[in-house]
């Protein structure tokens, strides 16, 4: 689950050792603590529920979305509730689209969270195949939940801003 302090510091020493601007964040901001999920269902549910709002509302969703549905929305009970419910929790109609597309994907057995390929790519896009699990998610999932080592989720808005735009050729006169 997720990688440990020490995987996580030899990675930002490699990069930091190659790239400047992580240098620079690191000595202004330090190490971050590690970050873990459980593997599974429903750490992939709460990304999706997650999607574009705060920490704050998506945890009042994940509550109202645990009402609806009379407990932990595991596959089958996510997909025995009514759209309406769905959207009286919080959902909107897109995000209860993909919250059963995922239901429907594990419950199906067509995507094994326990046994998704070791190939990074592969089980970037096994996960991304799920309506509504793009590549940010695919790669926010193995990095941490899986804990593999080799993920980074270039397309993270936070990671490009942090970095700045990347730097141009030079031109040359012709």
């Amino acid at each position: 689950m997720g990688l440990s302090m020490q995987q996580l510091q030899g990675g930002i020493d490699a990069l930091s050792s190659i790239e400047p601007a992580f240098a620079a964040a690191l000595v202004r901001v330090g190490y971050p603590q590690p970050r873990g999920r459980e593997p599974g269902y429903e750490t992939l549910l709460r990304t999706i529920v997650g999607q574009q709002v705060s920490v704050a509302a998506a945890a009042s969703i994940w509550r109202k979305l645990e009402a609806a549905v009379g407990g932990e929305p595991v596959p089958a009970a996510l997909l025995a509730a009514s759209d309406e419910a769905l959207r009286g929790a919080g959902l909107s109609r897109q995000k209860a689209g993909y919250a059963r597309s995922l239901a429907e994907e594990v419950s199906s057995g067509r995507l094994d969270l326990a046994n998704l390929p070791e190939d990074d790519e592969k089980a970037i896009a096994a996960l991304s195949a799920v309506k509504g699990i793009g590549r940010w998610s695919a790669e926010i999932y193995l990095l941490f939940a899986e804990g593999r080592p080799d993920i980074w989720p270039a397309g993270d808005l936070a990671v490009q801003i942090e970095l700045g735009p990347p730097a141009r050729p030079a031109r040359t006169p012709g």
